[in-house]
């Protein structure tokens, strides 16, 4: 053993030699990686002036209000269709053609109206009656009537018929509901088709379920956003349950982190084996009742998903998978229990490294903060972007004429060649393009923007982890603890990466953003070959999918490890995610039993404190549990806000067990460069705690044992 171990380290590096001047984080240092710092600065420096040309051309309202035929908004204030908010179509039926898929725009006239109608009338019929007037405001603004019947249809002044309509995303569409089995728009079974003949509603009910199909995304889209409307003020309490939660339980894991290790353990498994016996309930409750034996392929999707709780096969699903992870997790604890020992030592002295550095708790917030900063500028760069395009006006026409789908001019169109080549066609708003050199490179810029929010979030991130591995490496390298501590240890780690190692930040970050745009590409080219029979592209972009996704987590891993050498000695990035590497190498056996089972049982804290919120808000969307007489409010789906509830909460517990991780990884690392630098003796100390010494020491060699045994 002993000639290998010479052999083994020429293969990984050279161990870190004793040096009595090294007292921890270097303050002496200088800037690296400036090459990378000035290019960061000239991609913001382009990022603002693409964000500014953006925000020039482009207008989110596109987005928000809908556009009749001339491309006018609907509802808009200070238009003249302000007090006309929703779009009204002429021939519902006709937004079921490919067209609306292809140029988002229905071809049949569109108007802005005050109201959708709420009766049944045809033209004929209208215009011999007393309700002329109100059919008159569903015809184009302006309409006299001083053209024959045959006239008015052709030309597209008014439509042929009003069918009940509904309001959907500012939209009118037609009232469909059964009556005795049978399908019926309004109380009507037959409609007039403009031609004084009657048909059956079902054409127009089939033509209206396909055209509300083309929609239904927008629909549930619309539902869900009702669902938060009223129920937004009941989700920032979970989620401050959720933070107060997260606080409380590391505090608690301040001063007594081995009781709560273990409470955390065994609430977990209370915690899955509560939901194993409420699904178990729920699927013997089921049992007898009509169509709960329906299978969910048979079911197929369904927008409203409280469709499925009725089914005893979804709950003998979750009580399966509920299942899988108590089996799991409990095995791994028969297995761990002694690492686990070993583990919670570790999280002890990280305990201690955050009672000194309290402050640390608070990080995430600015973390959270300069995230949210980006997200903002991304999002409404993107919409600017999406919305700069110019009104694009084609001709539509019903009949086989050949001009059908060249663009036009409303204002000339009339008077100009086409109309005369095609007397039924119309000059009418298509969809929002251009055809200028600006136009051509929104794609690229579209691309440039997702790629610079990557490569911003991800510096985010690498700053607040520079910044917190140096303050908690202040605390391991200080001989006698606290009082060899600096002063103020997080605003000094935060100092130092800002002005030194900008550049070191924005370059691992960059790496990291070429792999995750790069990843965005592949899944946007995997959505384009859908479609596409061969197996042979669909096996490579599977691949290509999987490797990067496994190279953008090792990539982190490195990056992470790499910013905390660059935090303790101020290295370039590429030397700091060498010695890391090699490090962690040396020291592969004690990565695999302390850091990663520390890794498990942070893991089993975020489920604890996701299930318990996740719990109490299910049973209060459910009105199982009410604070006060119909506290939870009406929803379209209960789903909805339990669900954020739980990313938030996830989100949230993530962020302050962040800190926890970060300080583990810092103290494991530095632990290991302890052990290679220093020998325990009077003359070359260790820097870690005695308590840790003891148990990290005697588990390193059992583990040592264990290798030579095996070999």
């Amino acid at each position: 053993m002993g000639d290998e171990r010479p052999h083994y380290y020429g293969k990984h590096g050279t161990p870190q030699k004793y040096d009595p001047t090294f007292k921890g984080p270097i303050y002496n240092r200088g800037c690296t990686d400036v090459i990378c710092c000035i290019f960061l600065l000239l991609a913001i420096v382009g990022y603002v002036a693409v964000g500014i040309i953006a925000w020039t051309h482009g207008d989110p309202r596109k987005v928000i209000y809908p556009t009749d035929s001339r491309g006018e908004f609907c509802g808009q204030k200070g238009t003249k269709n302000e007090n006309k908010p929703y779009l009204f179509y002429f021939n519902i039926v006709k937004c079921a053609s490919p067209l609306v898929l292809l140029e988002f725009q229905c071809p049949t006239p569109q108007i802005c109206v005050e109201k959708c109608p709420d009766r049944y009338l045809t033209y004929l019929n209208a215009r011999s009656s007393r309700d002329f007037e109100y059919y008159k405001q569903f015809c184009v603004p302006g309409f006299k009537d001083n053209k024959g019947v045959a006239e008015v249809l052709r030309d597209g002044d008014c439509p042929a018929v009003l069918i009940p309509s509904k309001p959907l995303a500012r939209r009118c569409f037609p009232a469909i509901h059964a009556h005795k089995g049978v399908l019926m728009v309004g109380n009507e079974t037959t409609y007039e088709d403009g031609h004084g003949s009657r048909k059956n509603i079902t054409d127009l009910v089939e033509g209206a379920k396909k055209a509300n199909g083309v929609l239904e995304a927008r629909q549930l889209a619309m539902r869900i956003f009702e669902d938060y409307t009223v129920s937004w003020y009941w989700i920032i309490i979970g989620l401050v349950i959720a933070m107060a939660m997260s606080l409380l339980f590391i505090i608690l894991l301040r001063f007594l982190a081995g009781i709560m290790v273990w409470v955390m353990i065994i609430m977990v498994i209370l915690v899955l084996g509560y939901g194993i016996f409420h699904c178990y309930m729920e699927y013997s409750r089921l049992r007898g009742e009509a169509g709960s034996d329906v299978s969910l392929v048979d079911l197929g999707f369904q927008t409203d998903f409280r469709v499925y709780l009725h089914l005893r096969q979804t709950w003998l699903a979750f009580m399966i998978i509920l299942s899988i992870l108590e089996v799991i997790i409990i095995l791994l604890l028969i297995f761990l229990r002694k690492r686990i020992l070993i583990a919670i030592a570790l999280i002890k002295e990280a305990s201690r490294a955050v009672g000194y550095v309290m402050c640390s708790l608070l990080y995430p917030l600015v973390t959270f903060f300069l995230l949210c900063l980006c997200i903002a500028y991304w999002a409404s760069t993107a919409v600017f972007l999406s919305t700069s395009n110019e009104a694009v006006y084609k001709i539509f026409d019903d009949s086989s004429c050949s001009l059908t789908a060249k663009t036009c001019n409303p204002e000339t169109f009339p008077s100009s060649n086409e109309s005369r080549l095609c007397p039924n066609a119309r000059c009418q708003f298509a969809f929002y393009g251009g055809e200028s050199g600006y136009h051509r490179a929104l794609l690229g810029l579209q691309i440039f923007n997702a790629f610079m929010f990557f490569w911003l979030a991800n510096f985010v991130l690498a700053l607040g982890q520079v910044t917190l591995a140096g303050a908690f490496a202040s605390y391991y390298w200080a001989l006698r603890k606290p009082d060899d501590l600096p002063a103020f240890p997080l605003f000094s780690a935060f100092g130092r990466a800002l002005r030194y190692h900008t550049g070191s930040l924005a370059f691992g970050a960059l790496i990291l953003a070429i792999v995750q745009i790069i990843r965005v590409i592949l899944e946007y080219l995997d959505q384009r070959l859908k479609a596409a029979e061969n197996k042979f592209a669909k096996c490579l972009m599977t691949c290509l999918k999987c490797c990067f996704w496994c190279l953008e987590k090792f990539i982190k891993f490195l990056n992470r490890n790499a910013y905390i050498m660059i935090a303790i000695y101020g290295t370039n990035f590429c030397t700091s995610a060498r010695n890391a590497f090699f490090l962690l190498m040396r020291n592969i056996i004690r990565v695999a039993v302390l850091d990663k089972v520390t890794d498990f049982l942070f893991l089993l804290g975020k489920l604890l404190i996701v299930g318990s919120v996740g719990i109490l808000a299910f049973f209060f969307f459910t009105h199982r549990i009410r604070i006060v007489q119909d506290t939870a409010p009406p929803l379209n789906y209960y789903w909805v806000p339990i669900l954020t509830v739980i990313v938030g909460s996830y989100l949230i517990a993530h962020g302050f067990f962040s800190v926890y991780g970060m300080c583990v990884d810092t103290l494991f690392l530095c632990f290991c460069e302890d052990l290679e630098r220093n020998d325990g003796s009077q003359e070359r100390p260790y820097f870690m705690s005695p308590e840790l010494r003891d148990i990290l020491l005697k588990g390193s060699a059992e583990e040592g044992k264990r290798a030579e045994a095996e070999e």
